[in-house]
C-alpha cells in the first residue's frame, strides 16, 4: 500500500529542488482533510477530469467546428495531447508530473464554443461589464461555476493549479496578473509551451487533411522541409509520411525544449528563484526562430483561410445574437441562470451561460430561439 505520505517522500527523493512538491502546497481556499492515498495535485487532476466543464470540451471547437468531421481535433483531444507532451517534459526535467497534468487538463476549461471566434465575440460584448478572457473564465469555472460540493462552490483546487490556469500564456492567451508571483511554477511554464507544440503540430495535421494547406507552400517552411525531405526518400505512402513528419516535429521541438530548459535551470536552486526569474522553460533561439516561421505560415494559410474565416464570422454572429436576445428577454434563460442575475449581474450571467455551451448546444439554442419551425 502506497500512502500520501509515501508519495510525498518519493517527491522529495526524485524531484528537482525547484519542482513544486505537493507537501509544500500553498493549499486550498477552503480547508479540507487530506486524502490518505492521493497527493493534493492528484486530487486536483481528478476533480478536473470529473467536472462538467471538462466533459464539454469534447464538443468545443479547436479550429474546425465539431460537425465538420470526426477526424479533426476538438478542445478535448487538444487538451489530452497537451497533457501528454507536458507530462513527458516534466518527467525529463524532474518536475511534478501530477501538477503538470492537472494544469494541462484545465488550461482550456474556460474556453467558449467556436474557439477563439467565440472568445472574441464575448470579449467585445463584455468590454463594459468586466471583460472576458478564457484564462480568467477558467479560474471562474473552477472557483465558482462548478457546483459539486455541499460546503463550497467550485472545485476548491490548490493554489498552484489555480495559478497555472490563470497564468497560462501563449500567443493566443494573456496571463492573469492577480497571483502574486512574477512567474508561476515551472510546471505551469511547461504547460504553456506544450500547448504551443501541440496546436502547431495538430493544426498542421488537420489543415493538411482538410486540404486547406498547400503542401508545396509548406515545403518553403524550413523546419518542416528539413524533416519532410529525408523522410520522403524512405516513405512513399503520403498519409504515413504526413504522420511521421508531424511526429518528428513534435519530437524535435520537445527535445529542444528539454535541453534548453535544462541549461537555463542549472543554477536554479529553489522554487523561490523560479518565481522571481524570467521564464526558465524555453526553446533554443534556433528552434524559436524556426517555429516563428511555421506559426506565420499557419496564421496566413490556415487560420486566415476563407473557409475558416467564414465559420469564424458565422460563429461570432451566433454568439452575439444569442447574447442580445437573452439581454432583451432574460426570462428566456433557464431558471438556474435567472437565479444568479441579482448577485452576478445580467451580462455576467449571460456570459457564463454562453461560455459554458458546447458548439452543438449553441447551434441548437440558436435554432430554438430564431427558427419558427423549431421546437423550443
Amino acid at each position: 500500500m502506497l500512502t500520501r505520505e509515501q508519495l510525498e517522500q518519493r517527491e522529495e527523493e526524485i524531484l528537482a529542488p525547484y519542482a513544486a512538491k505537493s507537501k509544500y502546497t500553498q493549499g486550498r481556499v477552503h480547508k479540507e482533510e487530506e486524502h490518505p492515498f492521493r497527493s493534493v495535485y492528484q486530487r486536483d487532476r481528478d476533480r478536473i477530469i470529473h467536472s462538467n466543464a471538462f466533459r464539454k470540451l469534447e464538443y468545443k471547437t479547436q479550429v474546425f467546428v465539431n460537425h465538420e468531421g470526426d477526424y479533426y481535433r476538438t478542445r478535448l483531444t487538444h487538451t489530452l495531447e497537451v497533457a501528454q507532451i507536458a507530462v513527458s517534459i516534466a518527467r525529463s526535467l524532474r518536475l511534478n508530473e501530477d501538477l503538470t497534468e492537472a494544469i494541462a487538463l484545465a488550461h482550456d476549461i474556460g474556453h467558449t464554443p467556436f474557439g477563439h471566434a467565440g472568445e472574441n465575440a464575448l470579449r467585445e460584448l463584455m468590454q463594459n461589464f468586466g471583460g472576458f478572457e478564457h484564462n480568467q473564465q477558467g479560474l471562474r469555472v473552477v472557483d465558482l461555476l462548478e457546483q459539486r460540493y455541499p460546503d463550497f462552490k467550485g472545485l476548491n483546487l490548490s493554489y498552484e493549479t489555480r495559478e497555472g490556469i490563470a497564468k497560462h500564456k501563449t500567443i493566443f492567451d494573456q496571463a492573469n496578473k492577480e497571483f502574486k508571483n512574477k512567474q508561476p511554477t515551472l510546471e505551469a511554464q511547461v504547460v504553456n509551451l506544450a500547448d504551443e507544440i501541440a496546436y502547431d503540430s495538430h493544426d498542421l495535421d488537420d489543415g493538411l487533411t482538410a486540404n486547406l494547406i498547400d503542401e508545396e507552400q509548406l515545403l518553403k517552411v524550413k523546419i518542416w522541409r528539413d524533416i519532410y525531405e529525408p523522410l520522403a526518400k524512405k516513405i512513399t505512402n503520403k498519409e504515413i509520411l504526413k504522420y511521421q513528419t508531424i511526429k518528428s516535429l513534435i519530437n524535435l521541438t520537445t527535445t529542444d525544449l528539454i535541453n534548453e530548459s535544462e541549461r537555463r535551470l542549472k543554477d536554479i536552486k529553489s522554487r523561490e528563484e523560479v518565481h522571481k526569474s524570467e521564464g526558465l522553460i524555453s526553446f533554443s533561439k534556433e528552434i524559436f526562430e524556426k517555429r516563428k516561421q511555421l506559426k506565420d505560415f499557419l496564421f496566413k494559410n490556415l487560420y486566415c483561410h476563407y473557409r475558416v474565416m467564414r465559420m469564424t464570422n458565422k460563429a461570432q454572429r451566433f454568439i452575439k445574437q444569442l447574447f442580445e436576445i437573452y439581454l432583451k428577454k432574460p426570462t428566456q434563460l433557464p431558471f438556474s441562470c435567472q437565479e444568479k442575475i441579482e448577485k452576478e449581474g445580467l451580462e455576467r450571467t449571460i456570459c457564463d451561460y454562453i461560455a459554458g455551451m458546447t458548439d452543438r448546444f449553441a447551434l441548437e439554442e440558436y435554432k430554438k430561439l430564431f427558427d419558427p419551425y423549431e421546437k423550443v
